[in-house]
């Protein structure tokens, strides 16, 4: 199943994409958004069709508690807008510190603060993918099991 991966933020749009048989997770590009949630829609949207996707795994920023917090409220938001917009189903999945994480990776990496600033949130996009697939592999899912909502 190829999926496609974003980390929603106020300003960039990281996403990611992994290949048909979800081995490995992949940086894209990162999606300035304009200020205008019906473009950005529609950019994500010509993504999804151009990757080809099955399905769009959306990271969602929840409190360190699990609660939603209007970061989280915000990201959902933008969710219910691309399911409207997209047929190709749309889930969430919980992106506690993925930001922090793709960052102290790429410190590891020795990766310049200038690349890092423009990699973090496909980065970031990557980790969500990677942990989103793993918890599919977990559950031994076969490619053509329902996503969850």
């Amino acid at each position: 199943m190829r999926l496609l991966a974003l980390d929603i933020g106020d300003v960039r749009i990281g996403v990611a994409v992994c290949d048909a048989l979800e081995i490995g997770a992949y940086p894209l590009r990162t999606v300035t958004r304009v200020g205008s949630l019906k473009r950005d829609i529609a950019a994500l949207a010509t993504l999804v069709i151009e990757q080809e996707a099955d399905a769009v795994v959306a990271g969602l920023p929840l409190s360190l508690d699990g609660s939603v917090g209007p970061q989280a409220e915000k990201v959902l938001g933008f969710v219910r807008a691309l399911r409207r917009a997209v047929a190709t189903p749309v889930v969430t999945w919980d992106e506690s510190l993925s930001s922090v994480d793709a960052d102290e990776l790429m410190i590891a990496r020795g990766v310049s603060r200038q690349k890092r600033r423009a990699m973090i949130d496909q980065m970031a996009a990557v980790m969500i993918l990677e942990a989103y697939m793993q918890h599919r592999r977990s559950l031994n899912a076969s490619p053509d099991v329902s996503l969850p909502e």
